[in-house]
């Protein structure tokens, strides 16, 4: 096979798996987030026809791949992107609060800024991963895309 059809079919089988799921992959321990990562690391070596133990850096560079836990916030990112332009669906969009919306916020520094309020958490649970949650960590990289 020619390597533009390999290319694709690592897209479609493993990438495409990898972002389906990725809001609920934030917050995954290392070890788990590792083992995404020997899968993308394989399929990134099948891809270009490269060995076992080659270094797998520059096959992820030459293949515009990010690395799993990048990959994540950057899909996170973009989806608080969205959230904030209304292009995202409302259920999501309605869970992001900016500080401007309380009546206390408003005297804030941060009231002049495009900062959201992240919701308080106790424990180190599986509501840690969830979305209003989860995106506080990735607001700067957001931050970014908004200015």
């Amino acid at each position: 096979m020619s390597p533009a059809v390999l290319q694709s079919l690592g897209v479609s089988l493993v990438l495409s798996r990898l972002d389906y799921g990725n809001a609920t992959l934030y917050g995954l321990p290392g070890n788990q987030i590792d083992r995404l990562q020997s899968v993308t690391n394989a399929a990134a070596r099948l891809v270009l026809s490269a060995r076992k133990y080659e270094h797998v850096t520059p096959l992820l560079r030459d293949l515009h791949w990010l690395r799993v836990h990048e990959r994540i916030e950057f899909k996170l990112s973009v989806l608080v992107f969205c959230c904030l332009h209304g292009t995202a669906p409302a259920y999501l969009a309605d869970e992001l609060r900016r500080v401007t919306d309380n009546d206390s916020g408003r005297r804030l520094r941060s009231a002049s800024t495009s900062a959201l309020v992240v919701p308080p958490t106790r424990r180190m649970t599986i509501g840690d991963r969830a979305f209003p949650v989860a995106w506080g960590t990735c607001l700067e990289r957001a931050s970014i895309f908004c200015h």
